[in-house]
C-alpha cells in the first residue's frame, strides 16, 4: 500500500468517525417516546398552570405524550433531586421557579443537590403578578390598614407560604421587618394548592400568592385582596392598590417560572429543546391562553442567556437569605 493510499484511508476513517459522533448527538429523533415533565408543587398553584400549558402545546409538536409528574413536598426539594438525577436524555424536564431554582440552594443545607450545578437552564417561561391578601375576617382593606390593626389590638395572626425559604416566605419576612410587626409563619408543602385552602379556613390568615391561582377566590370574596405588585393596577382589580400606592414599594416579587433540564444534556439536544419551547410559548395562541390567567410570556434567546440569569437571581436572593438567618437543616 502506497504512503498517499494509506494517508487517504486514514483520513476517511477519520472522516466517518467525525460522522458518526455527529450522528450520535444530533438530535432529530428527539422525541421518540413520551416525555417527563415535573412540577415541584401539587396541581393548582402558578408552576402547575404554567406546565399543563406547556404540556398540551409541546406535545402536540412533538407528536409524542407530555406527561406532568407532580411532586410535592420539601418545599421543591424532593422534585428538584428528582429531576437533577435523571438522565440528562430530554425525557426528563423540570419546571422550575424563583424558589426552588434561585433561593433553596442558599437555604436549604440538607438538600441533596446543588440545582446551578446539577440542572441547567432552557429557557424562562412565564412572570406573574402577585397580591398581598387576607381572609375576609380581618378589618382591613390595604396593608398600612392590617399593619395598624395588628399594631392597636396585638392580633396573634399567621401567615402562610409555600414553604420555609420559598419566596412568598422571604417577601412576607421582608414586609414584617419593614412593617415592624410580627405573624407566625405556616408552610405549605404543595404550594398554592394548598396555601389557598389555608387562607379559605382560616388556617392562615395572610399571605402573598400569585394572580393567577387567587383570583377566582377573590371574586368570589373568599379572599381578600390587600395590594398588588405590579407597577399599575389591573383592570381585573381596579380598587386594588400597587403595592407602591400602599406605602410598601419594592415588597413582593413578580415571581418567574422556567424550564430546566438535567445537568450534562447534549448541546445540540438542548438548543433543540430551547427552540420548540420558545416557538410554542411565543404562539399567538399560547399568550392569549396565559393572558388569561394573569400570566406574561417571557422567554430567553438562548439558555445561556437563561441560565445567567438564574445565576444572578441566585445571588440576590442568597443576600436576602443570609441577612435573615434563614435556614434549613
Amino acid at each position: 500500500m502506497t504512503t498517499m493510499l494509506r494517508a487517504a484511508l486514514v483520513a476517511s476513517v477519520f472522516v466517518a468517525f467525525l460522522a458518526e459522533s455527529a450522528l450520535a448527538q444530533k438530535p432529530a429523533g428527539f422525541p421518540a417516546r413520551p416525555v417527563r415533565l415535573i412540577v415541584p408543587y401539587a396541581p393548582g398553584g402558578a408552576t402547575d398552570i404554567t406546565a399543563r400549558q406547556l404540556q398540551t402545546k409541546i406535545s402536540e409538536l412533538w407528536g409524542q405524550p407530555v406527561v406532568v409528574d407532580n411532586r410535592a413536598g420539601a418545599s421543591g426539594n424532593i422534585a428538584l433531586e428528582l429531576a437533577a438525577r435523571s438522565a440528562p436524555d430530554g425525557y426528563t424536564l423540570f419546571v422550575g421557579n424563583v424558589s426552588t431554582n434561585a433561593i433553596n440552594e442558599t437555604t436549604f443545607r440538607s438538600l441533596k443537590i446543588k440545582p446551578s450545578r446539577d440542572l441547567t437552564g432552557v429557557t424562562n417561561l412565564i412572570q406573574l403578578p402577585h397580591l398581598w391578601v387576607v381572609n375576609p375576617a380581618i378589618p382591613a382593606s390595604t396593608l398600612k390598614e392590617l399593619v395598624a390593626h395588628v399594631k392597636k389590638t396585638g392580633a396573634k395572626l399567621n401567615y402562610g407560604s409555600a414553604g420555609v425559604g420559598a419566596y412568598p416566605h422571604l417577601d412576607a419576612v421582608k414586609f414584617l421587618k419593614i412593617a415592624g410587626i410580627e405573624m407566625t409563619h405556616v408552610p405549605y408543602k404543595g404550594g398554592a394548592g394548598q396555601m389557598i385552602p389555608g387562607i379559605i379556613g382560616n388556617e392562615v390568615q395572610f399571605m402573598f400568592i400569585n394572580m393567577a391561582s387567587s383570583l377566582p377566590h377573590l371574586r368570589t370574596g373568599r379572599i381578600k385582596p390587600l395590594a398588588i405588585t405590579t407597577d399599575k393596577r389591573r383592570p381585573e382589580l381596579p380598587n386594588v392598590p400597587t403595592t407602591a400606592e400602599s406605602g410598601f414599594p419594592g415588597v413582593g416579587t413578580n415571581a418567574w417560572n422556567g424550564l430546566f433540564a438535567p445537568a450534562g444534556i447534549p448541546k445540540p439536544l438542548l438548543k433543540r429543546i430551547h427552540a420548540d419551547v420558545v416557538k410554542v410559548m411565543e404562539s399567538p395562541e399560547m399568550k392569549t391562553s396565559l393572558d388569561k390567567v394573569f400570566m406574561s410570556v417571557v422567554v430567553n434567546k438562548s439558555p445561556e442567556e437563561f441560565q445567567q440569569f438564574v445565576l444572578e437571581e441566585i445571588k440576590s436572593w442568597g443576600k436576602i437569605v443570609i441577612e435573615n438567618n434563614i435556614k434549613v437543616e
